[in-house]
Order: structure tokens, then sequence, then C-alpha cells
């Protein structure tokens, strides 16, 4: 079995967790600390023609269309498009689903779209910096990609069994098994990351003639640490790491 069908099985049998845990308020990382200071970020988007890249069960498409962008959702597993297009159903934004996968975006138009988002999933994703390539092709000239992904220096990564923080062995590029099996939870599941450094993702950008315009790590504030224990060490430390890039040709 392939790395792309081995990380499309793994989402496929999490679909239906995954999409309970966000949509059900217990996904606080996003909620409190990820999702603000993204959309502070990307500001207005009304009347933008959007792609959100790996959008899963479409949770954060679907805020980007409530915003009043024109959205198209992709993604690798058909179960969580499935999810995502039957909450289309109940809530129609226009929003349009296609399963496929972010390296190889096939029937997607050349400079087409005004924006791209892809919200802590590009770490997900193996082949980056062709994902990457094909973002630059299909946004238009000025066109921005936003995306947020963990951040490198500290994140836990699993090496050989065990886990230690990424900082200890910060350039060393691997894959990643995550164990998703917290109480929130409503079933437990594994999933396969890629650790990468800053330094990867910058020159994935560079190499496909996207600028790198603000980089942000979102701090959790003291009254949110207070109110979400599990999220308190995001006051201290960065947890995440939101760029925004520019198409420059």
């Amino acid at each position: 079995m392939s790395s792309e069908d081995r990380i499309k099985r793994e989402w496929n049998v999490a679909a239906e967790a995954w999409t309970d845990f966000v949509r059900t308020a217990r996904d606080y990382t996003r909620d409190v600390l990820n999702n603000p200071a993204a959309f502070d970020l990307i500001g207005d988007v009304k009347g933008l023609i959007v792609l959100d890249l790996a959008c899963g069960e479409g949770y954060n498409t679907r805020i980007l269309a409530r915003k009043g962008a024109k959205v198209t959702g992709v993604d690798l597993s058909e179960n969580l498009i499935e999810q995502a297009r039957r909450e289309e159903a109940t809530e129609r934004l226009g929003i349009r689903y296609h399963v496929l996968d972010a390296s190889n975006l096939e029937g997607i138009p050349d400079n087409h779209f005004d924006l791209v988002t892809c919200f802590m999933a590009l770490q997900d994703i193996e082949d980056c910096r062709k994902a990457v390539s094909e973002v630059a092709r299909v946004l238009r000239c000025r066109g921005r990609f936003v995306f947020s992904i963990p951040h490198p220096c500290f994140e836990k990564i699993s090496m050989r069994g065990r886990k230690v923080q990424a900082a200890r062995r910060y350039f060393e590029t691997t894959e990643c098994r995550i164990n998703w099996n917290m109480e929130r939870l409503e079933k437990p599941f594994k999933t396969t990351s890629f650790h990468r450094t800053l330094t990867d993702y910058s020159e994935s950008l560079h190499t496909s003639s996207l600028v790198i315009r603000r980089l942000i790590e979102p701090r959790l504030e003291a009254k949110a640490s207070a109110k979400h224990p599990y999220l308190k060490d995001a006051s201290v430390k960065p947890q995440s790491v939101i760029i925004e890039s520019l198409k420059i040709t």
C-alpha cells in the first residue's frame, strides 16, 4: 500500500469520529487558538473565489462561505467529503466539494482563485512541495495562500516508538504516527503526519514563487487558558504557525 493510500484509509476510518469531534465544539485548539488568529489574518473574503485545501468535513470551509466567499473544498478522504456534502445539503452555502489529492488538483483550472487556505493540514500531506506548486498554479497573480501548521519547534512527534519534543530532533524531516486518543473523542484513531522544518516550508513557497508576507504564532490569552487548561502551554510557547504568502508571477 502506498503512503497516499494509507493516509487516505486512515482518514476514511477516522471520518465519523473526527466530524463528531469538530462539530460538537470539542476541538478547542481550533476554536480558541488557531481559528481566531487565522481568520483575523485572512481578513474580509466577501466576493472572493476561495479554495480550501485538505478541507476535511468542511468546518472552516463553511465559515469562509458564511463570510461571503465563493468556496471550493477538496480533500483526499472520500468519507470526509461525504460528511461535508451532507452538511451542505442541510445548510446550502454554495460550496463545491471534490475528492482530490492536494498534490494533484486535477480538473482545477489555472489562475482561478483569489485565496487558497489550508488549515492545520499541510503537515499531513506527504508531497508538500508538489502541493504548494499546485496551490501556486491555481492561484491568480497576487492571490494569497494562507496556511496553518503545528509549530515544528514545539510539536511532539513519535520517533522510533517514543514521543519526543520536535526541537530535540528538529532537523530530522520524518514521517510521524499521530495517536488521537484523548477523552474528548468519540472513538480513538491514528493518522500519519510529516515533521518538517520552517525552512522546508519556506523553500516550498520560494520554489513556487510564493512570497511570505506575514508569519503569526498564535498566543492563548490568560482568560482562555484558565477556561481550557488543556491549552495552557499555548500561553507561554507557540503551538502553531500561520503563514500568509503571495503569488508574485
